[in-house]
């Protein structure tokens, strides 16, 4: 693999710099509906400002940016704990089937019969999986998921007259981010739990916490260390003693998809990422799909309406008296529920493999860099696996920034890092199934060459990268204070109106 320090990019103008009056790409089509009537409060005082181009030069426009962009499609992309995987184009071609894409929304139910067929079964699919009986499409993403999760753990205890009494959820010191965001939004109070040496939840810890005014835990197993917790039937335990339930984060279910199933755990709700485990194109804002699985107990209180099956008919069920309602409009993100049933229905009993390779690759990685950088829980790995640039940093001055900002002049895509918080400069890195080891053997070249280059030539790495559009960014700035607003020369007609 090379470096591409002498690439010359050229700046790509924005649209409305492109712009010449009178210029169009296309026109809509005239038609002969009246023209409405618009109180003068709301009519505009000047036409839109909106940049005018042949279609040859907005095609250009675009084309320019995409050559700019980093994707899946273009190189590796190992970010731990996004599961950024091969998108097989065979399920954008299913979800493009007229009966698919044109299907609306309001289409009664006797018009939709293979729609709600796919739907029931996918329901079906990811409670054998998970290892509960009930399943829930609507939420539009994980993050939904879990505040779904949550409403449905407060319906449960409101339902039990223990609303009051149950105000606090566990998560762990390594959980993802939208897990207290989640916790908070649900009116529920927050408490962490410490990671023990291993890179286990801490039992003796997490005795101390749990009592009667506990709701439940919030957990990813394997959590984002990477690591299958080793205690995890005493977890359920302490929880289950004490009245509480267990929420499964299914943000890296790819490692256990066939081999374990969260119910099975112990877990009373599961959320399923289709947008990561199940193929669902991820990043770029979505579409997402963060279903939920329940234990029959729970299973009253999820959301409507959900597809039920009548012998050969399949219907939406909106009849749930103890329901918390929808979560979002419709039934789901549908588009993203094709992709997925794809998905497994192509792997069918071999849904394992995936999960499986997923973990070899992981430790084929790990085993091949754990010379080179530090590796804080000596063990086997899951799907994914946390290094860190401690050493770099203390040795020569190198941060797990400068690694990350090295990889891309090798044409690399940065893994996640600083993040879970317990490690210090942290490299998270998961691979994922699709990468052949000629990849995986490309990305420990380039990881090795920069922990000789951070010995020999630590300055190389402090300015990369080298070779993208842009160099080293402020990053804080950016975020404090950005431009999001193309500044319009005042036409000299307004100009003169307001001298």
């Amino acid at each position: 693999m090379t470096t591409e320090p002498g690439r010359a990019w050229q700046d790509v103008p924005l649209l409305f710099e492109r712009s010449q009056p009178g210029r169009r790409a296309g026109r809509p089509p005239r038609t002969d509906l009246p023209v409405p009537e618009i109180p003068e409060s709301l009519r505009r005082a000047r036409p839109p400002r909106l940049p005018e181009l042949a279609e040859p030069e907005l095609v250009r426009h675009f084309t320019a940016l995409a050559d700019r962009t980093f994707g899946v499609d273009t190189g590796f992309y190992p970010l731990g704990s996004c599961t950024m995987k091969h998108n097989p184009r065979v399920h954008e071609r299913l979800a493009a089937l007229p009966g698919f894409r044109d299907l609306h929304p309001h289409q009664e139910d006797d018009g939709a019969q293979g729609a709600l067929e796919l739907m029931w079964r996918l329901q079906e699919m990811l409670a054998e999986i998970a290892g509960l009986p009930a399943v829930t499409l609507q939420p539009a993403a994980g993050s939904q998921g879990e505040l779904t999760g949550l409403m449905l753990m407060r319906a449960y205890f409101a339902d039990r007259g223990e609303g009051e009494s149950r105000d606090t959820i566990i998560t762990a010191d390594t959980a993802h981010g939208t897990n207290p965001a989640s916790v908070t939004m649900s009116g529920y109070k927050l408490q962490k739990v410490a990671t023990d040496a291993r890179g286990n939840l801490d039992l003796d810890d997490l005795r101390r916490l749990v009592n009667e005014r506990t709701a439940g835990l919030m957990l990813t197993n394997p959590s984002t260390l990477g690591l299958f917790d080793e205690g995890i039937e005493e977890v359920a335990e302490i929880f289950h003693d004490a009245g509480a339930l267990l929420y499964y984060d299914g943000a890296n279910l790819n490692a256990v998809v066939g081999i374990s199933r969260p119910g099975d755990m112990g877990f009373d709700i599961v959320h399923y990422n289709l947008h990561k485990t199940f193929s669902q194109p991820h990043g770029g804002g979505g579409p997402g799909a963060g279903p939920v699985a329940v234990r029959d107990t729970i299973e009253p209180y999820l959301p409507v309406p959900r597809v039920v099956r009548d012998g050969d008919r399949y219907r939406l069920d909106h009849e749930a008296p103890k329901s918390i309602g929808r979560v979002r409009g419709f039934a789901g993100p549908f588009g993203v529920f094709v992709r997925a049933y794809a998905f497994i229905r192509a792997y069918g009993p071999a849904l394992r493999e995936m999960s499986e390779v997923a973990v070899l690759n992981a430790n084929y990685l790990l085993a091949r860099l754990r010379d080179v950088y530090e590796l804080p829980y000596d063990r086997h790995c899951m799907h994914e696996f946390v290094l860190s640039a401690r050493g770099l940093k203390r040795d020569h001055g190198v941060t797990a920034l400068d690694v990350a900002k090295r990889l891309m002049d090798y044409g690399i895509h940065p893994p996640t890092i600083y993040f879970p918080l317990v490690v210090p400069e942290a490299l998270m890195i998961e691979p994922t199934e699709t990468e052949p080891k000629e990849r995986l053997d490309g990305f420990v070249e380039a990881m090795r060459a920069i922990a000789r280059e951070a010995a020999e030539s630590p300055e190389v790495l402090h300015e990369a990268p080298h070779g993208r559009p842009v160099r080293r960014l402020d990053e804080v700035r950016a975020a404090k204070e950005p431009i999001l607003r193309y500044a319009f020369e005042e036409p000299a007609v307004e100009r003169a109106a307001r001298s």
